[in-house]
């Protein structure tokens, strides 16, 4: 299975939410949350799409590329697991070098915060993308889901309703 930018941020937050992801239990196509992802997005450049290119290299999907400067801005709602949003961008930089692509740079941007931020790969960082990729591949290939571990993001995730069903407090 190749590893996609969306397993990588999984990752991050959840590994529960990556496993579940990974093996087609799927939600977030009812999600207000991810829709309105989707409407930041499309909505927040409406020039880019003829300035930049979006791109797609061995199942990640970049939202643009700008080929002079060599950077890519990935556009997200908001900045509550900014970790995450950094592993992802340093992921797809990884993975334009793997294909030859140098000195790529990269950026998130939150355009609802008005924020911007420079993300560097660093080889550390090289590392330890290696060492995910081989984590994740644990993770989904196992035959059981991970236990639900309570987060306090867990009310705004598009699992929530799957995950805490059968829970009760004791």
């Amino acid at each position: 299975m190749q590893i996609t930018g969306t397993h990588f941020n999984y990752y991050q937050v959840c590994r529960r939410k990556l496993w579940l992801f990974a093996n087609n239990v799927n939600f977030e196509q009812t999600s207000d949350l991810v829709y309105d992802g989707k409407l930041i997005h499309e909505d927040s450049y409406p020039l880019r799409s003829s300035k930049y290119e979006e791109v797609e290299i061995d199942g990640i999907k970049v939202d643009y590329y700008d080929t002079k400067s060599k950077t890519i801005h990935e556009i997200k709602k908001s900045n509550k697991v900014e970790k995450a949003h950094e592993w992802q961008l340093k992921y797809y930089m990884y993975v334009f070098e793997q294909h030859g692509v140098t000195d790529v740079k990269g950026i998130l941007e939150y355009p609802t915060l008005r924020k911007t931020q420079a993300v560097v790969l660093s080889d550390v960082d090289r590392d330890r993308i290696k060492e995910m990729v081989t984590d994740i591949e644990r993770i989904i290939s196992s035959d059981d889901c991970p236990p639900l571990q309570k987060k306090g993001i867990c009310k705004n995730c598009s699992y929530y309703e799957f995950c805490y069903t059968k829970e009760t407090d004791e």
